[in-house]
């Protein structure tokens, strides 16, 4: 059996993904189009600067788009205990989305510190 090579961009596009989807289905209020708004552009933008990383030509540069990923995964983590605390969303997507993001944002915070010490 061949092993799948693991991509992190791919995980992250999943979770772009799932994010919107999630985003789609909450409650069409003020709090509800305000929280999703923030968390699918955060959501989405963690995956496009990961995506701008892959490019980049030097460490120095490599490390400030993986941060700008890392930041964007840490604000749809706020923003999911926040909607979480409000009860918005389903609960089950909403916990699958919130361990989802606290695994990248390991696995991110991680290749930034090894990358640092390169």
């Amino acid at each position: 059996m061949p092993i799948k090579k693991y991509d992190l961009e791919d995980r992250l596009v999943v979770f772009a993904a799932q994010v919107a989807k999630f985003c789609k289905d909450l409650p069409n209020d003020i709090t509800g189009q305000y929280y999703g708004n923030q968390l699918l552009r955060s959501g989405g933008s963690s995956a496009l600067n990961f995506g701008e990383a892959q490019g980049t030509y030097s460490n120095k540069d490599y490390i400030y788009k993986a941060s700008i990923s890392l930041k964007e995964l840490k604000e749809s983590r706020v923003n999911l205990k926040i909607l979480n605390k409000i009860g918005y969303g389903q609960d089950i997507g909403r916990t699958e989305l919130l361990n989802e993001a606290e695994q990248l944002i390991k696995i991110i915070a991680t290749i930034i510190k090894n990358k640092r010490q390169d």
